[in-house]
């Protein structure tokens, strides 16, 4: 039996940093109060001229590196994010051609900040079937461009940034041992970004309305999120017939501490054994999980044979699991 393996990861995050400070110039807020809701003291935004594609590209070329592969050496390339370069083409297309990788697949996928996690469950059924041998996955966002700065609810929440992995073939009994992905489209209104589709397109009056910005209802919001990740999580480590004691990292969306520290209580894991660094970025959507999975691999708090659980809640409403084994 094949299976998906993760041998690689690679992240970016912009240059400029916005701290609560700064957004207590902008909108009545502070920082004890951001700190205190969301766990978040700054977070990183694109530069004038930066692109999704952009921050993907720079994140890729992290992942082949510590790969030690060549861009011919790629056979499909798959692209997480709620906020393409432009409707078309994909932001996967613009990043195969500034990588150099010729002739293979390239599309993306939208599940808004569960998208990596969707991901990494098609390629890993993709590797399964031995349709494609070896996978880019990059999640990448630019949410500053769609952040109403004016809006105080939302604007502390959120930050730019990518993380990629390449995923190849292994007949060992490790790599990603199973996914769950889920969704209720009938709670699509709790986040959304309305303006600007085919439902609202561009006009004076959407724009008047602020349409083209993130909506987001945060107390309804945040309920279900506690609730669907702590059942995914709980779910994911039963599929697999261990216990929660032996996850060596949970490996969470990073949305809210609060959230997270819920989950953890839920699967009663110790805080040495959840990785955060929401306070350093926000919350990068698509780009949050593979940001996160680079930094623990690279502080070496991965290691061979550890059992990995990745999760995240996002707009559609989605949420998504992933339980690797190292």
């Amino acid at each position: 039996m094949i299976r998906a393996r993760i041998t690689a990861t690679g992240s970016y995050v912009p240059d400029t940093v916005i701290t609560n400070h700064d957004l207590e110039k902008i909108v009545d807020t502070s920082d004890q109060w951001i700190v205190e809701r969301t766990g978040i003291k700054e977070r990183r935004i694109a530069g004038a001229s930066q692109a999704s594609s952009d921050l993907a590209y720079a994140a890729a070329q992290k992942a082949l590196k510590q790969a030690h592969l060549k861009p011919k050496d790629i056979d499909l390339v798959i692209v997480a994010t709620c906020t393409p370069d432009m409707a078309f083409p994909s932001t996967a297309c613009f990043l195969q051609d500034r990588l150099g990788i010729k002739h293979t697949g390239a599309f993306d996928i939208n599940a808004a900040c569960s998208g990596f996690v969707y991901g990494l469950h098609l390629a890993s059924s993709l590797i399964r079937t031995e349709a494609h041998r070896r996978i880019l996955l990059v999640g990448t966002e630019v949410l500053s461009r769609v952040t109403d700065w004016q809006d105080r609810a939302t604007c502390v929440l959120f930050g730019d940034g990518a993380g990629a992995v390449v995923l190849e073939g292994t007949k060992e009994r490790r790599g990603i041992m199973s996914t769950r992905i889920q969704a209720d489209g009938g709670l699509g209104e709790l986040i959304m970004l309305p303006g600007g589709g085919t439902r609202t397109p561009c006009s004076k009056q959407m724009l008047l309305k602020k349409m083209q910005f993130i909506k987001m209802k945060g107390n309804e919001t945040f309920k279900v999120a506690v609730r669907t990740l702590e059942e995914i999580a709980a779910r994911t480590i039963e599929d697999n017939g261990i216990d929660p004691s032996q996850l060596s990292l949970l490996i969470p969306h990073q949305a809210n501490l609060r959230i997270i520290q819920a989950t953890a209580k839920r699967l009663n894991l110790p805080e040495e054994k959840v990785f955060v660094n929401i306070e350093k970025y926000g919350n990068t959507s698509a780009a949050s999980v593979p940001i996160a999975l680079d930094e623990a691999v690279r502080a070496g708090r991965v290691k061979d044979g550890d059992h990995i659980l990745l999760e995240a809640f996002g707009g559609g409403l989605t949420w998504a699991s992933a339980l690797l084994k190292w």
